[in-house]
């Protein structure tokens, strides 16, 4: 480890006293949420603590917050979709009113053929701007029992995490000109309905109603109230944040959008983009001419596209729920010590 080091965020919130408009969530399905739609097809069990969603051929099912927040903790335990799940699509986000600058944070699970990953897509909208996309082949079964999936929304950054692990931070950036979801409050939605037009490998895999009904379930929902709180990451935190995007992440918006001002600045700084590293002294290399700039040592660098993958490579990859990294950058997580994921 001490022959590479790498250039992981350094991130501590600013303490706002900007709170929810309501008072933290009772956890009770009953007294926290209403059904939007389906018609009987979502139900609340085991006294409010849990909540089933189905989905047939003729309606799918959701339910939302009864109460409207600027700045939360959301999170939830989820089971999902067993076997062939080809063509669902399994929702937890946040949404402001729909409108022309409606705000939105997503967590979306794009259901499977059997045996096949089940892709975890995340996004952010603010202001009608969307498009930065992120997506996930994770590191368990998300069939076989109940995992918590949690969006930390305050004002300088939007957090995923998975079983209490970050995935995926995307920072405010406001100060460069680029939208961030301030100042429309939010609601929490949930849903699971039938996307077979786009859902599973870009809409070649239809859904088998004949697998009908599907059946998603969420348990002990709980929404805390952003409250001023700092919050930073200890030094494992950013390894498992970098060995999470280097190993188990499939797609980024970034690689398609390496121009962008957001994107040039959060490569910056995030382990988003696969590391390398300088050659060691006795690595025999071609000389660089008298005037080219040399990078620093043990440090992430980038390729001169801007990304080190292939940018025209990431839709096949996301389509097979392979790594978007290449092998040279997922050996180094042989660097750190190997956990479950």
């Amino acid at each position: 480890m001490s022959s590479t080091s790498l250039r992981l965020p350094s991130m501590v919130l600013i303490p706002l006293v900007i709170c929810s408009l309501m008072a933290v969530s009772e956890g009770n399905f009953n007294a926290d949420v209403d059904i939007t739609f389906g018609e009987g097809r979502a139900k609340i069990m085991d006294g409010g603590q849990t909540l089933s969603l189905t989905l047939d051929k003729t309606s799918g099912s959701g339910f939302r917050s009864k109460n409207e927040f600027i700045f939360a903790r959301f999170e939830a335990e989820m089971k999902l979709v067993p076997d062939n799940s080809a063509g669902t699509v399994t929702t937890f986000y946040l949404t402001s009113p729909e409108g022309p600058t409606h705000d939105e944070i997503d967590i979306e699970f794009l259901g499977n053929t059997s045996g096949d990953p089940y892709t975890m897509h995340t996004n952010v909208y603010a202001q009608g701007q969307g498009r930065r996309e992120q997506g996930f082949n994770l590191w368990f079964d998300r069939t076989k029992d109940f995992h918590n999936y949690s969006i930390v929304w305050n004002p300088e950054q939007i957090l995923f995490m998975v079983d209490g692990k970050l995935i995926r931070v995307h920072e405010n950036l406001e100060r460069l000109g680029v939208p961030f979801p301030t100042k429309q409050a939010m609601r929490l939605y949930a849903s699971l309905w039938n996307a077979d037009q786009w859902a599973t490998k870009k809409g070649l895999e239809k859904t088998d109603w004949t697998k009908a009904p599907f059946t998603a379930y969420y348990r002990n929902l709980k929404i805390t109230p952003y409250a001023g709180e700092k919050i930073g990451f200890t030094d494992q935190e950013k390894i498992d944040l970098h060995r999470v995007q280097v190993k188990h992440m499939i797609y980024n918006y970034c690689d398609t959008y390496a121009n962008d001002t957001e994107c040039q600045f959060v490569r910056s700084i995030q382990p988003g983009m696969a590391p390398t590293t300088a050659p060691t002294p006795n690595t025999t290399t071609a000389q660089p001419s008298p005037n080219t700039t040399q990078p620093a040592p043990n440090t992430i660098q980038q390729a001169p596209n801007g990304s080190n993958i292939d940018p025209t490579a990431w839709e096949d990859k996301k389509c097979r729920g392979e790594s978007r990294f290449p092998a040279q950058a997922l050996a180094l997580l042989d660097l750190f010590k190997e956990e479950e994921m």
